[in-house]
């Protein structure tokens, strides 16, 4: 299924999974990683709909090439993937972000309430648009190149929760300690750090992100709650 967002520079679609039993759900905005809504992206989203969410991955990189769906297993796609992160325009993105929660408020079997979460690009977006938007509960997973961006930090009101690896190829120690010391004196913020490496490839202990990792996200609905996020997207009512 998908959803047409209208901005003033034109249109883009988003991959939108739905429970299967008739209803109103919280919506989850599910944000990318530079593959594009990929096959990976695209089954995280189908999952969180078996898990109780309306969830809707925005096409961010139409500007550049619509509907692009690339693989992380092949190194060509890499180099296009890293390319188009390059020339990416994140206040653009942030944008198209902020109209896909609005689109998502309305949704005919939504009950309103609206979450984000993203990986990599996507977990960087996920900061920006805690910082920017109206979403009503943020989970980020390893986003790269945050510490750039901690200037907005104070701006984050709504309940957040961001996830980093112990060893992470893009976001070394010292970036690590600048996140977690700009998000440590808010009380709406929990940031979980991990024992273990990034990788290309996915790894049979949970507790390993990979990069990208289509079967680590999936645990998010309960990240959602364990910092009384509850309240916030898991309601149905």
């Amino acid at each position: 299924m998908s959803l047409t967002i209208q901005t003033p520079d034109g249109a883009f679609q988003c991959y939108v999974a739905q429970p299967a039993k008739p209803g109103k759900y919280p919506a989850l905005v599910v944000l990318q990683e530079i593959f594009g809504v990929n096959a990976g992206i695209r089954s995280i989203a189908d999952d969180y709909a078996a898990k109780g969410f309306i969830a809707i991955a925005p096409d961010l990189f139409w500007r550049a090439e619509p509907g692009l769906s690339m693989s992380e297993a092949s190194e060509g796609d890499w180099a296009k993937g890293f390319a188009l992160y390059s020339a990416f325009d994140f206040d653009k993105g942030v944008q198209d972000i902020a109209a896909t929660i609005k689109a998502a408020r309305s949704h005919e079997t939504g009950n309103g309430k609206v979450g984000v979460t993203g990986y990599c690009l996507g977990g960087l977006l996920t900061f920006l648009s805690a910082a920017r938007t109206d979403a009503d509960a943020f989970v980020a997973y390893y986003g790269g190149a945050t510490e750039k961006y901690l200037d907005e930090a104070p701006d984050i009101d709504g309940p957040m929760i961001y996830h980093l690896a112990g060893d992470d190829e893009y976001i070394n120690k010292e970036a690590q300690a600048d996140i977690k010391a700009a998000l440590a004196d808010k009380p709406n913020v929990t940031v979980y750090s991990y024992p273990a490496a990034t990788t290309r490839s996915p790894a049979p202990a949970v507790t390993t992100i990979t990069r990208p990792m289509p079967h680590w996200p999936m645990a998010a609905p309960t990240s959602f709650s364990s910092t009384n996020l509850h309240s916030n997207i898991m309601t149905k009512g």
